[in-house]
Protein backbone atom coordinates (compact mmCIF):
# COMPACT_ATOMS: atom_id res chain seq x y z
CA UNK A 1 0.00 0.00 0.00
CA UNK A 2 1.80 3.08 -1.28
CA UNK A 3 -0.51 5.54 0.45
CA UNK A 4 -2.30 6.46 -2.78
CA UNK A 5 -5.87 5.93 -3.89
CA UNK A 6 -5.14 3.07 -6.32
CA UNK A 7 -3.52 0.72 -3.81
CA UNK A 8 -6.17 1.57 -1.17
CA UNK A 9 -9.02 0.63 -3.52
CA UNK A 10 -7.12 -2.47 -4.71
CA UNK A 11 -6.85 -3.58 -1.07
CA UNK A 12 -10.54 -2.87 -0.51
CA UNK A 13 -11.53 -4.96 -3.51
CA UNK A 14 -9.27 -7.80 -2.37
CA UNK A 15 -10.96 -7.77 1.04
CA UNK A 16 -14.39 -7.67 -0.58
CA UNK A 17 -13.45 -10.65 -2.78
CA UNK A 18 -12.92 -12.70 0.37
CA UNK A 19 -9.13 -12.79 0.48
CA UNK A 20 -7.12 -12.72 3.70
CA UNK A 21 -5.42 -9.34 3.17
CA UNK A 22 -2.47 -7.72 4.94
CA UNK A 23 -1.40 -4.18 4.06
CA UNK A 24 2.32 -3.56 3.55
CA UNK A 25 3.98 -0.20 2.96
CA UNK A 26 7.53 -0.17 1.64
CA UNK A 27 10.04 2.13 3.35
CA UNK A 28 12.46 2.85 0.53
CA UNK A 29 14.45 5.73 2.01
CA UNK A 30 16.52 6.14 5.17
CA UNK A 31 15.73 9.88 5.04
CA UNK A 32 12.62 9.36 7.11
CA UNK A 33 11.91 13.07 7.64
CA UNK A 34 11.43 13.74 3.95
CA UNK A 35 7.88 14.89 3.21
CA UNK A 36 6.08 15.26 -0.07
CA UNK A 37 6.55 18.51 -2.02
CA UNK A 38 3.16 19.10 -3.67
CA UNK A 39 2.21 15.92 -5.51
CA UNK A 40 5.74 14.80 -6.21
CA UNK A 41 7.43 11.70 -4.92
CA UNK A 42 6.11 8.70 -3.06
CA UNK A 43 6.96 6.41 -0.14
CA UNK A 44 7.29 9.25 2.38
CA UNK A 45 6.18 9.38 6.03
CA UNK A 46 3.03 11.12 4.85
CA UNK A 47 2.34 8.26 2.45
CA UNK A 48 2.91 5.66 5.18
CA UNK A 49 0.39 7.41 7.41
CA UNK A 50 -2.15 7.57 4.57
CA UNK A 51 -1.66 3.85 3.93
CA UNK A 52 -2.13 3.04 7.62
CA UNK A 53 -5.36 5.06 7.76
CA UNK A 54 -6.66 3.17 4.72
CA UNK A 55 -5.75 -0.19 6.27
CA UNK A 56 -7.49 0.80 9.52
CA UNK A 57 -10.59 1.78 7.56
CA UNK A 58 -10.58 -1.63 5.84
CA UNK A 59 -9.91 -3.45 9.10
CA UNK A 60 -6.77 -5.23 7.91
CA UNK A 61 -3.35 -5.63 9.59
CA UNK A 62 -0.72 -3.14 8.43
CA UNK A 63 3.07 -3.29 8.40
CA UNK A 64 5.96 -1.18 7.14
CA UNK A 65 8.78 -3.22 5.61
CA UNK A 66 12.20 -1.60 5.29
CA UNK A 67 13.65 -2.25 1.84
CA UNK A 68 15.72 0.94 1.75
CA UNK A 69 19.07 -0.83 1.47
CA UNK A 70 17.98 -3.05 -1.39
CA UNK A 71 16.25 -0.09 -3.08
CA UNK A 72 19.49 1.89 -2.86
CA UNK A 73 21.54 -0.96 -4.32
CA UNK A 74 19.15 -2.14 -7.03
CA UNK A 75 17.42 1.07 -8.09
CA UNK A 76 19.27 4.23 -7.04
CA UNK A 77 22.82 2.95 -7.60
CA UNK A 78 21.73 1.37 -10.88
CA UNK A 79 20.20 4.70 -11.96
CA UNK A 80 23.45 6.54 -11.27
CA UNK A 81 25.58 3.87 -12.95
CA UNK A 82 23.43 3.92 -16.07
CA UNK A 83 23.68 7.71 -16.40
CA UNK A 84 27.41 7.53 -15.77
CA UNK A 85 27.60 5.08 -18.71
CA UNK A 86 25.68 7.47 -20.97
CA UNK A 87 22.39 5.56 -20.85
CA UNK A 88 18.88 6.69 -19.91
CA UNK A 89 17.37 4.24 -17.37
CA UNK A 90 13.80 3.84 -16.17
CA UNK A 91 13.89 3.50 -12.36
CA UNK A 92 10.21 2.46 -12.19
CA UNK A 93 11.04 -0.63 -14.27
CA UNK A 94 13.92 -1.51 -11.94
CA UNK A 95 11.74 -0.97 -8.86
CA UNK A 96 9.05 -3.31 -10.19
CA UNK A 97 11.67 -5.83 -11.25
CA UNK A 98 13.89 -5.79 -8.16
CA UNK A 99 11.70 -4.55 -5.31
CA UNK A 100 7.91 -4.86 -5.64
CA UNK A 101 7.81 -8.17 -7.49
CA UNK A 102 11.11 -9.63 -6.31
CA UNK A 103 12.11 -8.59 -2.79
CA UNK A 104 8.51 -8.04 -1.63
CA UNK A 105 7.15 -11.13 -3.34
CA UNK A 106 10.01 -13.31 -2.06
CA UNK A 107 9.33 -12.28 1.53
CA UNK A 108 5.56 -12.66 1.08
CA UNK A 109 5.91 -16.21 -0.22
CA UNK A 110 8.30 -17.09 2.61
CA UNK A 111 5.66 -15.91 5.09
CA UNK A 112 2.99 -18.06 3.48
CA UNK A 113 1.11 -15.53 1.37
CA UNK A 114 -0.15 -16.52 -2.09
CA UNK A 115 0.21 -13.27 -4.02
CA UNK A 116 1.18 -9.61 -4.05
CA UNK A 117 -1.78 -7.36 -4.82
CA UNK A 118 -1.10 -3.85 -6.14
CA UNK A 119 -3.03 -0.92 -7.60
CA UNK A 120 -1.38 -1.15 -11.02
CA UNK A 121 -3.62 -0.80 -14.06
CA UNK A 122 -3.05 -4.04 -15.97
CA UNK A 123 -4.96 -7.29 -16.41
CA UNK A 124 -4.02 -10.93 -15.98
CA UNK A 125 -5.42 -13.71 -18.16
CA UNK A 126 -5.01 -17.43 -17.56
CA UNK A 127 -4.11 -18.64 -21.03
CA UNK A 128 -3.36 -22.11 -22.41
CA UNK A 129 0.34 -21.74 -21.58
CA UNK A 130 0.04 -20.08 -18.18
CA UNK A 131 -0.79 -16.63 -16.90
CA UNK A 132 -0.54 -13.75 -19.35
CA UNK A 133 -0.05 -10.03 -18.73
CA UNK A 134 -2.37 -7.75 -20.74
CA UNK A 135 -3.09 -4.05 -21.04
CA UNK A 136 -5.66 -2.45 -18.73
CA UNK A 137 -9.12 -1.62 -20.04
CA UNK A 138 -8.42 2.09 -19.41
CA UNK A 139 -5.86 2.81 -22.11
CA UNK A 140 -5.00 6.21 -20.61
CA UNK A 141 -4.02 4.59 -17.29
CA UNK A 142 -2.51 1.38 -18.66
CA UNK A 143 0.67 0.43 -16.78
CA UNK A 144 1.50 -2.83 -18.53
CA UNK A 145 4.66 -1.20 -19.94
CA UNK A 146 6.30 -0.76 -16.51
CA UNK A 147 5.21 -4.31 -15.59
CA UNK A 148 6.81 -5.84 -18.67
CA UNK A 149 9.76 -7.00 -16.53
CA UNK A 150 7.61 -9.55 -14.66
CA UNK A 151 8.38 -13.21 -15.28
CA UNK A 152 6.03 -16.19 -15.52
CA UNK A 153 6.74 -17.13 -11.89
CA UNK A 154 6.04 -13.61 -10.67
CA UNK A 155 2.83 -13.32 -12.71
CA UNK A 156 1.61 -16.54 -11.10
CA UNK A 157 1.69 -14.77 -7.71
CA UNK A 158 0.31 -11.36 -8.74
CA UNK A 159 -3.12 -9.76 -8.42
CA UNK A 160 -4.29 -6.52 -10.12
CA UNK A 161 -7.85 -5.72 -8.98
CA UNK A 162 -8.01 -2.42 -10.91
CA UNK A 163 -7.12 -3.79 -14.34
CA UNK A 164 -10.67 -3.90 -15.68
CA UNK A 165 -11.75 -0.54 -14.22
CA UNK A 166 -12.74 1.81 -17.09
CA UNK A 167 -11.32 5.00 -15.56
CA UNK A 168 -9.43 6.54 -12.62
CA UNK A 169 -12.51 8.68 -11.89
CA UNK A 170 -14.40 5.50 -10.99
CA UNK A 171 -11.61 4.48 -8.60
CA UNK A 172 -11.71 7.87 -6.87
CA UNK A 173 -15.49 7.76 -6.59
CA UNK A 174 -15.30 4.27 -5.10
CA UNK A 175 -12.67 5.40 -2.59
CA UNK A 176 -14.94 8.25 -1.50
CA UNK A 177 -17.90 5.87 -1.10
CA UNK A 178 -15.74 3.58 1.04
CA UNK A 179 -14.69 6.49 3.26
CA UNK A 180 -11.03 6.35 2.28
CA UNK A 181 -9.33 9.68 2.99
CA UNK A 182 -7.03 9.32 -0.04
CA UNK A 183 -9.95 9.52 -2.49
CA UNK A 184 -8.77 12.84 -3.93
CA UNK A 185 -5.06 12.62 -3.16
CA UNK A 186 -2.99 13.76 -6.20
CA UNK A 187 -1.14 11.16 -8.20
CA UNK A 188 2.59 10.90 -7.55
CA UNK A 189 4.93 11.67 -10.42
CA UNK A 190 8.58 12.21 -11.24
CA UNK A 191 11.30 10.01 -9.77
CA UNK A 192 10.39 9.07 -6.19
CA UNK A 193 13.93 9.44 -4.82
CA UNK A 194 14.28 12.91 -6.38
CA UNK A 195 11.18 14.54 -4.85
CA UNK A 196 12.03 18.10 -5.94
CA UNK A 197 12.15 16.96 -9.58
CA UNK A 198 15.63 18.39 -10.23
CA UNK A 199 17.15 15.30 -11.84
CA UNK A 200 20.01 17.26 -13.43
CA UNK A 201 21.08 18.79 -10.11
CA UNK A 202 20.73 15.48 -8.28
CA UNK A 203 22.89 13.70 -10.87
CA UNK A 204 25.50 16.46 -10.77
CA UNK A 205 25.99 15.75 -7.06
CA UNK A 206 26.24 11.98 -7.62
CA UNK A 207 28.19 11.84 -10.87
CA UNK A 208 30.06 15.12 -10.80
CA UNK A 209 30.28 17.77 -13.50
CA UNK A 210 33.12 17.94 -16.01
CA UNK A 211 33.26 20.31 -18.96
CA UNK A 212 33.26 18.68 -22.38
CA UNK A 213 32.55 19.20 -26.07
CA UNK A 214 29.28 19.20 -27.97
CA UNK A 215 29.89 17.98 -31.52
CA UNK A 216 27.82 17.46 -34.64
CA UNK A 217 27.55 14.14 -36.48
CA UNK A 218 30.75 14.80 -38.41
CA UNK A 219 32.72 15.39 -35.19
CA UNK A 220 32.99 19.19 -35.53
CA UNK A 221 32.84 20.99 -32.17
CA UNK A 222 29.78 23.24 -32.02
CA UNK A 223 29.57 23.99 -28.30
CA UNK A 224 30.47 22.95 -24.76
CA UNK A 225 28.69 21.47 -21.74
CA UNK A 226 29.30 21.17 -17.99
CA UNK A 227 28.53 17.46 -17.69
CA UNK A 228 27.35 14.87 -20.22
CA UNK A 229 25.12 13.23 -17.59
CA UNK A 230 22.75 16.20 -17.86
CA UNK A 231 21.77 15.30 -21.43
CA UNK A 232 19.57 12.63 -22.90
CA UNK A 233 18.71 11.62 -26.45
CA UNK A 234 16.03 13.84 -27.98
CA UNK A 235 16.80 16.84 -25.75
CA UNK A 236 16.64 20.27 -27.38
CA UNK A 237 16.70 22.77 -24.51
CA UNK A 238 19.83 23.83 -22.66
CA UNK A 239 22.37 22.99 -25.38
CA UNK A 240 23.93 26.49 -25.54
CA UNK A 241 25.53 25.89 -28.94
CA UNK A 242 28.17 28.35 -30.08
CA UNK A 243 27.75 27.57 -33.79
CA UNK A 244 24.28 27.48 -35.41
CA UNK A 245 23.41 24.71 -37.84
CA UNK A 246 24.07 25.55 -41.53
CA UNK A 247 20.33 25.32 -42.27
CA UNK A 248 19.43 27.39 -39.19
CA UNK A 249 17.19 24.63 -37.78
CA UNK A 250 17.24 23.51 -34.13
CA UNK A 251 19.55 20.68 -33.13
CA UNK A 252 18.82 17.84 -30.77
CA UNK A 253 20.91 15.47 -28.68
CA UNK A 254 21.52 12.32 -30.72
CA UNK A 255 24.06 10.53 -28.54
CA UNK A 256 25.90 10.79 -25.22
CA UNK A 257 29.47 9.42 -25.12
CA UNK A 258 30.58 9.16 -21.48
CA UNK A 259 34.08 7.83 -22.19
CA UNK A 260 35.03 11.02 -24.04
CA UNK A 261 32.50 13.20 -22.13
CA UNK A 262 31.04 14.24 -25.48
CA UNK A 263 27.49 15.07 -26.51
CA UNK A 264 26.52 14.57 -30.18
CA UNK A 265 23.82 16.80 -31.69
CA UNK A 266 22.08 16.93 -35.04
CA UNK A 267 18.81 17.63 -36.87
CA UNK A 268 15.48 16.32 -35.62
CA UNK A 269 15.18 13.86 -38.50
CA UNK A 270 18.38 12.14 -37.30
CA UNK A 271 16.48 11.03 -34.18
CA UNK A 272 14.65 8.50 -36.35
CA UNK A 273 15.78 5.03 -35.26
CA UNK A 274 15.61 2.12 -37.68
CA UNK A 275 16.77 -0.64 -35.33
CA UNK A 276 17.22 -1.36 -31.62
CA UNK A 277 18.83 -4.31 -29.90
CA UNK A 278 19.72 -5.62 -26.46
CA UNK A 279 20.99 -8.65 -24.55
CA UNK A 280 19.17 -8.09 -21.23
CA UNK A 281 15.69 -9.45 -21.96
CA UNK A 282 12.95 -11.40 -20.19
CA UNK A 283 9.62 -12.97 -21.13
CA UNK A 284 6.34 -12.10 -19.41
CA UNK A 285 5.01 -15.63 -19.32
CA UNK A 286 5.78 -18.37 -21.80
CA UNK A 287 9.34 -18.06 -23.13
CA UNK A 288 9.64 -16.83 -26.71
CA UNK A 289 11.57 -19.34 -28.88
CA UNK A 290 14.60 -18.13 -30.88
CA UNK A 291 13.94 -16.87 -34.37
CA UNK A 292 11.86 -14.15 -35.98
CA UNK A 293 8.39 -13.03 -34.87
CA UNK A 294 6.00 -10.14 -35.47
CA UNK A 295 4.96 -7.87 -32.60
CA UNK A 296 4.25 -4.30 -31.53
CA UNK A 297 6.95 -2.46 -29.59
CA UNK A 298 6.56 0.35 -27.06
CA UNK A 299 9.68 2.28 -26.03
CA UNK A 300 8.21 4.61 -23.38
CA UNK A 301 5.46 4.35 -20.79
CA UNK A 302 3.13 6.63 -22.76
CA UNK A 303 4.39 6.04 -26.30
CA UNK A 304 2.27 4.51 -29.04
CA UNK A 305 3.13 0.89 -29.88
CA UNK A 306 4.78 0.44 -33.27
CA UNK A 307 4.45 -2.66 -35.51
CA UNK A 308 7.82 -4.38 -35.77
CA UNK A 309 9.74 -7.53 -36.54
CA UNK A 310 11.77 -8.98 -33.67
CA UNK A 311 14.57 -11.49 -33.97
CA UNK A 312 16.15 -13.47 -31.14
CA UNK A 313 19.50 -14.78 -32.28
CA UNK A 314 22.56 -15.82 -30.28
CA UNK A 315 21.36 -14.13 -27.09
CA UNK A 316 20.59 -10.78 -28.76
CA UNK A 317 17.06 -9.48 -29.28
CA UNK A 318 16.84 -7.15 -32.28
CA UNK A 319 13.77 -5.13 -33.28
CA UNK A 320 13.18 -3.44 -36.64
CA UNK A 321 10.05 -1.20 -36.65
CA UNK A 322 7.84 -0.73 -39.70
CA UNK A 323 8.23 3.02 -39.20
CA UNK A 324 11.28 4.42 -37.35
CA UNK A 325 11.13 5.09 -33.63
CA UNK A 326 11.66 8.70 -32.57
CA UNK A 327 14.58 9.54 -30.28
CA UNK A 328 15.53 6.24 -28.66
CA UNK A 329 18.27 6.25 -26.03
CA UNK A 330 20.36 3.29 -24.86
CA UNK A 331 19.17 2.29 -21.40
CA UNK A 332 15.48 2.68 -22.24
CA UNK A 333 13.23 -0.35 -22.03
CA UNK A 334 11.43 -1.75 -25.07
CA UNK A 335 8.30 -3.76 -24.25
CA UNK A 336 6.98 -6.21 -26.84
CA UNK A 337 3.25 -6.85 -27.32
CA UNK A 338 1.06 -9.33 -29.17
CA UNK A 339 -2.19 -7.36 -29.34
CA UNK A 340 -2.93 -6.45 -25.71
CA UNK A 341 -0.66 -9.16 -24.32
CA UNK A 342 2.85 -8.37 -23.11
CA UNK A 343 5.35 -10.78 -24.66
CA UNK A 344 8.44 -9.52 -22.85
CA UNK A 345 10.95 -6.70 -22.63
CA UNK A 346 14.60 -5.81 -23.09
CA UNK A 347 16.96 -3.00 -22.18
CA UNK A 348 18.13 -1.19 -25.31
CA UNK A 349 21.91 -1.45 -25.67
CA UNK A 350 22.30 -0.40 -29.29
CA UNK A 351 20.43 1.85 -31.73
CA UNK A 352 20.82 2.37 -35.47
CA UNK A 353 19.83 5.72 -36.98
CA UNK A 354 17.56 5.76 -40.04
CA UNK A 355 19.42 8.82 -41.34
CA UNK A 356 22.99 8.33 -42.61
CA UNK A 357 25.77 10.75 -41.64
CA UNK A 358 26.63 13.23 -44.39
CA UNK A 359 30.01 14.88 -43.93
Amino acid sequence: MSGGVDSAVAAARAVEAGHDVVGVHLALSRAGGTLRAGSRGCCTIEDAMDARRAADRLGIPFYVWDFSERFRDDVIDDFVAEYRAGRTPNPCMRCNEKIKFAALLERALELGFDAVCTGHYATLVDGPNGRELHRASDEAKDQSYVLGVLTAEQLAHTYFPLGSTPSKAIVRAEAEERGLTVAHKPDSHDICFIPDGDTRGWLAEKVGAERGDIVDRTGAVVGAHDGAHAFTVGQRRGLQLGRPAPDGKPRFVLEVRPVTNTVVVGPKEALATAEIAGERYSWAGRAQPPGEFECHVQIRAHADPVPATATLDDGVLTVVPETPFDGVAPGQTAVLYDGTRVIGQFTIDRTVSAVPVIA
